[in-house]
């Protein structure tokens, strides 16, 4: 991954801004490729670890990200007394995405992971790559009309490759790339006459398309109560009422459910661990007991729920304990308690 200096990353932030100003948006789809483009990076820590090359791109993968992302869209969607129905996401027809992605749950498919099993699954994975390179591939860096392709080069082919520094920014600014990415593409659906009958002035769409940290847990703790015997994940201490079900990697961090992120604990240690990355012995354990010692129960317990990738699990724990090494951030060690990243000092918190 090659490095970005201080000028480069401002230049991003401000290229970034410019494709949601100058940028002509129709549908939705150039949201979901940056989206796309920005988890994809992330998941690339392990081979950033191992000297790997990793600013190309596929369109396999990203027509991965697109089946993921559009997923959850394709539920029907209504408030009141009015009729649910797919909310448009685009100016014209229909997106093609959710029509192919409507088609799947008419025939029963109820989950990702029943995508993957579905008999028409190499034909959907062809017509997402169709989609994203018929589309958004070429037209994301139309900037006033203008290709201004300041993230990767515009060649036809069956994948791209990031200029140099743009792993880098997409990486250390991946927070500001999805929060930008999912208010614009929650704005345009707003903004579409024809779901306005069925938004109305419902605040909760933003959770209805992407999910929230604050959507019940509650069915993954006997799993997790069972592996950890009872016991608080941080503290070890035994949890005599009902546990909290804690994303081991923030959410406000990676804002997306994966089965492998999770672990039980008293609510105190919960709360009062918040929004931080738990320290290096925590992380450690996290990977002991929810990778290498119950991954395939994990596996099979929570796939019907959720997506459940161990390898997408390390990546993303990866990349967050590398962002808090560039960062010197301090990291949980304990209720009040925190530590220097790789440094046994103890900090009591202010």
């Amino acid at each position: 991954m090659t490095p970005a200096t201080a000028e480069h990353q401002l230049a991003f932030i401000s290229y970034l801004q410019r494709i949601f100003v100058e940028g002509d948006f129709v549908a939705t789809y150039k949201f979901a490729l940056l989206h796309a483009i920005a988890d994809i990076c992330i998941s690339r820590s392990v081979e950033l670890e191992q000297g790997s090359e990793v600013d190309l791109i596929t369109l396999d993968e990203l027509a991965d990200k697109f089946i993921e992302l559009y997923w959850r869209h394709s539920l029907p969607y209504g408030i009141g007394q009015n009729e649910a129905q797919i909310l448009k996401q685009s100016t014209g027809k229909q997106a093609g995405m959710l029509q192919l992605l409507g088609g799947l749950r008419q025939d029963g498919v109820n989950s990702l992971n029943g995508i993957k099993v579905h008999g028409s699954i190499s034909a959907l994975h062809r017509k997402a790559k169709q989609i994203i390179k018929d589309g958004p591939l070429w037209r994301l860096q139309i900037l006033a009309g203008k290709a201004e392709c300041f993230m990767y080069p515009h060649d036809g082919g069956s994948s791209i490759r990031l200029n140099p520094g743009i792993m880098f920014c997409m990486r250390r600014f991946y927070d500001l790339v999805i929060s930008l990415a999912r208010t614009h593409w929650v704005q345009k659906i707003r903004d579409l006459k024809d779901n306005q009958h069925l938004i109305g002035q419902d605040a909760g769409l933003n959770e209805f398309l992407f999910g929230s940290d604050r959507q019940p847990l509650t069915s993954l703790a006997p799993t997790l109560t069972e592996i950890q015997h009872g016991n608080c994940f941080y503290c070890g201490k035994p949890i005599k009422s009902q546990g909290e079900v804690d994303h081991f990697i923030p959410w406000s961090r990676y804002p997306v459910d994966l089965g492998h992120n999770f672990v039980l604990a008293h609510r105190s240690c919960n709360n009062n661990k918040r929004a931080f990355l738990a320290a290096e012995v925590h992380r450690d354990a996290w990977y002991e007991q929810n990778i290498i010692e119950h991954g395939k129960l994990l596996l099979d317990a929570f796939s019907p729920l959720m997506t459940v990738d161990v390898e997408r699990s390390v990546a993303i724990t990866t990349w967050a304990y590398q962002q808090a090494a560039s960062d010197g951030s301090q990291l949980w060690l304990g209720i009040d308690k925190f530590v220097d990243f790789n440094n046994n000092k103890h900090a009591l918190a202010s």
